[in-house]
């Protein structure tokens, strides 16, 4: 058998699959077996520009951050960190979105810095999360690519900021608005909404000036602003303004991806082609 050319074809066939096996996977063991894998401790110590995104967060949902994290530093954005990679696995976003840039179909272009072994070597690529497919994005370079408000309101009702997504919605990851929170909303609104602006002051007049006594009297305030608002009130259940522990987590999970990289935030480094800028009138 081993003398005719099939077995021949069969020995360089087993010869070539073991070649491979040891290049692939043996010699990979071999390089990398030694190398310190960096913990999520570690990761958020080292990373300023998720930390700057968590204490943005921390200034853009006061009430939910204080509640569920304290106060923005290197502790808790370690302790989100693994909270939202739970979640992100959980929820099997990784069905649908990748998070490895491979060196081919120009993908460099589309999705940014083409992926590096040293990457995956910590606690938060374990298990691996490349993927199986691109229903969504590349999410490896998301970082800093969009302000956190855009993810919670993303996750809250993703068509509204994406019209075609396929996405689904995430409802288990907000809570209700508190009235202090609705309130804020008003003052916000009123620099387009006078009437707003007016039954914000009619309201704080009414019941107080502190988050305390506004507090005590949520009910009748809320009333007052079902009156003039009513969807404004519809959030009293169900908020993008009121993400609980698991969204904020999650948005900070998303935001820590690409974060390490020199060319952070991606589209800093987007620079037009000379037919995107010159001027047709010319």
């Amino acid at each position: 058998m081993f003398e005719s050319k099939s077995g021949i074809l069969l020995i360089g066939g087993l010869g070539f699959f073991l070649l491979s096996f040891l290049s692939n996977v043996v010699v990979s063991v071999l390089l990398y077996q030694d190398m310190p894998e960096q913990s999520v401790e570690e990761l958020a110590e080292q990373n300023t520009n998720a930390l700057y995104l968590w204490q943005d967060l921390s200034v853009r949902y006061p009430e939910a951050f204080k509640k569920h994290f304290g106060e923005a530093n290197e502790k808790t954005l370690a302790e989100a960190l693994e909270v939202g990679h739970k979640a992100y696995v959980g929820e099997a976003c990784w069905h649908c979105h990748s998070q490895f840039v491979r060196p081919v179909s120009n993908e460099e272009s589309r999705w940014g810095a083409v992926a590096s072994s040293e990457e995956y070597q910590n606690e938060l690529n374990r298990p691996v999360l490349w993927g199986t497919r691109r229903v969504g994005p590349d999410l490896s370079r998301e970082g800093g690519r969009r302000g956190n408000d855009w993810h919670a309101v993303h996750f809250f009702d993703p068509p509204s900021v994406s019209t075609r997504s396929p996405m689904p919605k995430y409802p288990w990851f907000f809570e209700g608005l508190s009235i202090t929170a609705a309130m804020r909303r008003l003052d916000t609104m009123a620099v387009q909404d006078e009437a707003a602006g007016e039954l914000a002051d009619e309201i704080r007049s009414e019941f107080g000036e502190t988050d305390e006594e506004l507090t005590k009297s949520a009910s009748k305030a809320w009333g007052m602003i079902r009156k003039q608002y009513p969807e404004l009130a519809k959030e009293r259940e169900l908020s993008p303004d009121a993400p609980n522990k698991r969204g904020l987590a999650m948005i900070a999970y998303v935001q820590w991806l690409g974060s390490w990289l020199e060319q952070y935030p991606l589209y800093e480094q987007y620079t037009p082609i000379a037919e995107q800028i010159a001027n047709p009138l010319e």
